[in-house]
């Protein structure tokens, strides 16, 4: 973990606190290249009535939108969760190289937590994974939310 983990992590919790401010759940995304914010991303699925429109894949978008290209190579992206399947699956397809997420998924987590599709030998490409920047700002934002829901 370094500082520029943290520093981007923070601002992937921001953009999960406003997914929350929205009523959504609160995941935010980053994804950056050479130090560079390229893509920016909040879970949506709500508003939006998208089941696609998961932070990363938001995040994911505007990065190749910005860089005019689907394959986003030496890019890093930060997220507050660990990715589902569907997020994991669209970040090797987009030749994402590293992963950064604060907390684990025990439901759905696909980075090695139910499963590893970001490193999974039988894909064509595989990246480096970095858990637990942020974990416990980002578990106790998930928490707080979903406590609220069950009332």
């Amino acid at each position: 973990m370094t500082d520029a983990d943290v520093h981007f992590m923070g601002q992937a919790l921001g953009l999960a606190q406003a997914a929350e401010a929205n009523g959504e759940v609160p995941v935010g995304a980053i994804l950056v290249v050479d130090g560079e914010i390229v893509g920016r991303g909040s879970n949506a699925s709500i508003s939006l009535s998208d089941p696609t429109a998961h932070a990363e894949i938001q995040a994911l978008r505007e990065a190749a939108t910005h860089s005019n290209n689907y394959r986003l190579k030496g890019s890093t992206l930060y997220v507050t969760l660990e990715p589902c399947p569907m997020c994991a699956g669209a970040m090797v397809h987009a030749r994402v190289e590293r992963l950064v997420y604060a907390c684990s998924d025990p439901r759905s987590g696909a980075a090695g937590s139910v499963f590893n599709l970001v490193q999974a030998d039988e894909l064509n490409h595989r990246m480096s994974v970095t858990d637990g920047v942020l974990e416990n700002e980002s578990k106790n934002l998930l928490q707080t939310f979903f406590r609220a829901r069950r009332k």
